[in-house]
């Protein structure tokens, strides 16, 4: 009777973990009804037919409840993210007075799209064209392709 609870326990926290951390349905998930499909299987043979419909009853049971308590919109907002980005795309560097050969400081890494601040404190995303480009490197704007911006190390 050990082993076949502790196979229960071990596909309901399987299926746990696949619902609540693992995204989509993977290995854990698989694992998680295969160890509940074990349990079913350990009840018929060695106990008897009663013992493995109750097993299989408990098993079920068991999961409808899991699914149930997952699915209770309290229990996602434990799990969810609730914070919202303040931040737009720049439509058009052109319109904020940017042109080629202005110099800015990266204030993120470029790797290779990162953001960078001009001289008069205007924060835009860039593109570096040398690579990667670390956070405080002073910067000037090479060229602009429609929204994009594309800067280089000042040499």
């Amino acid at each position: 009777m050990g082993p076949i609870v502790i196979l229960i326990l071990v596909g309901l926290i399987l299926l746990l973990v696949e619902t609540l951390l693992i995204p989509g349905f993977a290995v854990t998930g698989i694992l998680g009804i295969v160890s509940m499909g074990a349990a079913c299987y350990l009840a018929f043979t060695r106990i008897g037919t009663t013992a493995g419909i109750i097993v299989t009853a408990i098993c079920i049971i068991l999961a409808v409840a899991l699914v149930i308590l997952v699915l209770r919109s309290s229990t996602w907002k434990k799990v969810t993210l609730e914070t919202s980005i303040d931040e737009a795309v720049d439509v058009k560097p052109q319109q904020k007075g940017i042109s080629v050969g202005d110099e800015a400081v990266a204030l993120s890494r470029l790797a290779p799209i990162g953001i960078i601040r001009l001289e008069d404190g205007t924060k835009v995303e860039a593109a570096s064209v040398d690579g990667l480009v670390n956070a405080g490197t002073k910067v000037v704007i090479d060229s602009m392709e429609a929204e994009k911006l594309f800067v280089k190390k000042v040499k």
